[in-house]
């Protein structure tokens, strides 16, 4: 199996050595697709001999979708630059390295585990969060709006059990701006597809959000993070629903 490593960033330069520090050694090549960087990304991505490219942002949907057509090898693993190979998972992809997959396995998926505040949360909504990441060319492709883009697998998938990690917020302020980002987005996405959202939508879908990410799911055993965790996508699902509900006004006049 050799693998390409591709990667798209903005203005990635706090991420990207420590995520490709985290991989390279396993990269047969890695390409990164860069939507307008005005920092150190470029620099940081040819100091690993990085293929950079650029392109104007298509959307997360589009950028991924074209990064899959610029790299050469069989396997992709993709990821995002605020990602990290563990140790333990960086040595489970390395065991296939020099042997063949049976053909019927078009896929890996891989937990991923986000550093927050400090700790790696491991209950919640948050986890395990188990992903696609490592597939074979031509097998998978990215789907979804304009945030929260998923892969779609042609073929069986295969769970690995080390750990991907995620440096996704870098403090309860950037935690919140990203909420609000994203529950735009996706209203967005929604209001395009037709979709309506009753009067109680945004205080009911955000009840049970924090109701599944703070009790069921056990978000408690993470302390007041899970708290925090389970508060802030609460208030990120009623602010979207709220929106879509606003969007949709004019259609109801």
């Amino acid at each position: 199996m050799k693998v390409s490593v591709g990667i798209i960033t903005f203005n990635e330069e706090e991420n990207l050595e420590r995520c490709l520090k985290s991989c390279a050694d396993l990269a047969a090549e890695i390409v990164v697709l860069d939507s307008g960087s005005t920092d150190r990304t470029q620099e940081i991505a040819e100091k690993f001999r990085a293929r950079f490219v650029h392109q104007d942002w298509l959307g997360y949907v589009g950028q991924k979708n074209l990064l899959l057509t610029l790299v050469k090898e069989d396997w992709i693993l993709s990821l995002d630059a605020d990602e990290e190979l563990s140790p333990a998972l960086r040595e489970e992809i390395g065991n296939f390295q020099g042997i063949d997959v049976a053909p019927e396995v078009a896929a890996f998926s891989v937990p991923r585990c986000v550093l927050y505040e400090a700790r790696w949360i491991r209950h919640g909504d948050w986890y395990p969060d188990r992903l696609p990441r490592l597939f074979r060319k031509g097998r998978a492709r990215f789907s979804g709006g304009k945030v929260h883009e998923r892969l779609e697998v042609q073929g069986k998938t295969i769970p690995l059990q080390s750990e991907l990690y995620h440096h996704s917020f870098r403090d309860a302020a950037d935690h919140w701006a990203r909420c609000e980002k994203y529950a735009r987005l996706w209203a967005e996405s929604e209001y395009e597809r037709g979709r309506k959202a009753l009067p109680f939508a945004p205080l009911t879908h955000a009840f049970f959000r924090w109701l599944r990410a703070f009790f069921f799911r056990r978000g408690f055993l993470d302390g007041r993070r899970g708290w925090r965790i389970a508060m802030f996508s609460a208030r990120e699902t009623f602010w979207k629903y709220r929106l879509l509900r606003e969007m949709n006004a004019p259609r109801r006049r």
